[in-house]
């Protein structure tokens, strides 16, 4: 059987830079260690991790100025395939800092690039012309970019009978969910959007009510899915694991404690375990393992940041023998 392509967009991606402080403390001059700068943004953090899995990736990207230029060359040090459209603004880069007298993280994140129209239009012509299975839109909007283009991007990709995964937040993710149900109105054969991976935090910010215990969660995705907006609701839930629910099922399964280096790509590092299980055609509580094993070798990974597929599969391993709860 071939290996399932998963193609990802990043319309806003970044260069990381991390480091350490002894402490942060305002007005004083912080002098930090450990530094390291590597590309970033969600679908960029997907495609890396699907191809530590063994799996086939492609990296679609919008990439500006030095910047950008310097972002491409990292992703070329990855081996990781990608394409780009060329920006006239230049790329964003985002810091992390963590101030290791308090065990705290500080996470600075510029708005970025603003897109042109034609960028944009160029942006749609390269995702109609990538060949692929998934198509996994993660992060934010950068400015010059309609609310609803990740609408747009996963009517896209139904035209082109890829399945769409939208990993985003506010009003970039509501306009997708608002084209999914009116996909649904007007008889679509499929829905418009395959998954999405909100965290606790952005199913309350949908369901405009806070959620505190699992049942709230699950009613919430429920709603979602029963609204044909969704086929799938994966909700990560930090340290408690995960909660998947689909039109006949919900299941929780737990995570594993974890030593806590940085959270970090955590979120990207769950979808892309999750996706590439679901392609390669597992059963939804197999990708539900994989996503929190993949997540949780982030989380735990050393100032390096490097994940091993050996550490993944030995957690995945582990969570294959933990009972899920059903919902």
């Amino acid at each position: 059987m071939a290996q399932p392509r998963i193609i990802t967009l990043t319309l806003n991606p970044t260069l990381d830079a991390e480091t350490e402080a002894s402490s942060i403390q305002p007005t004083h001059k912080i002098h930090t260690s450990a530094e390291r700068v590597e590309a970033g943004g969600g679908g960029i953090n997907v495609a890396r991790m699907v191809r530590v899995l063994g799996g086939d990736a492609l990296a679609l990207i919008l990439a500006g100025g030095s910047t950008g230029r310097d972002l491409e060359a990292e992703l070329d040090r990855l081996a990781l395939p990608w394409q780009s459209v060329e920006i006239a603004h230049r790329t964003r880069m985002c810091l992390t800092v963590l101030d290791r007298s308090s065990g705290l993280e500080y996470r600075f994140v510029p708005q970025g690039p603003v897109v042109s129209d034609s960028e944009w239009r160029a942006a749609l012509e390269l995702i109609g012309s990538a060949g692929g299975d998934w198509l996994v839109a993660s992060g934010s909007l950068p400015e010059g970019l309609p609310e609803d283009a990740y609408a747009q991007v996963a009517q896209l990709a139904a035209r082109r009978g890829l399945r769409f995964v939208l990993d985003s937040s506010g009003a970039a993710l509501a306009a997708a969910l608002r084209a999914g149900r009116s996909a649904v109105a007007t008889q679509a054969d499929l829905p418009l959007i395959e998954l999405i991976k909100p965290s606790l935090r952005e199913l309350e910010e949908l369901a405009a009510r806070p959620l505190p215990a699992v049942a709230d969660q699950v009613e919430a995705a429920r709603h979602l899915v029963r609204s044909g907006a969704v086929r799938t609701v994966a909700v990560t839930l930090g340290e408690a694991g995960a909660l998947l629910v689909d039109a006949t099922s919900a299941i929780a399964l737990a995570a594993p404690p974890e030593p806590v280096h940085s959270a970090v790509g955590a979120g990207d590092a769950f979808l892309a375990g999750f996706v590439l299980s679901l392609a390669r055609g597992d059963l939804p509580r197999h990708a539900l393992a994989w996503g929190i094993a993949a997540g949780g070798a982030v989380v735990a990974a050393s100032a390096d940041r490097h994940v091993e597929r050996a550490a993944i599969e030995t957690r995945y391993r582990h969570l294959l023998e933990l009972t899920p709860t059903l919902l």
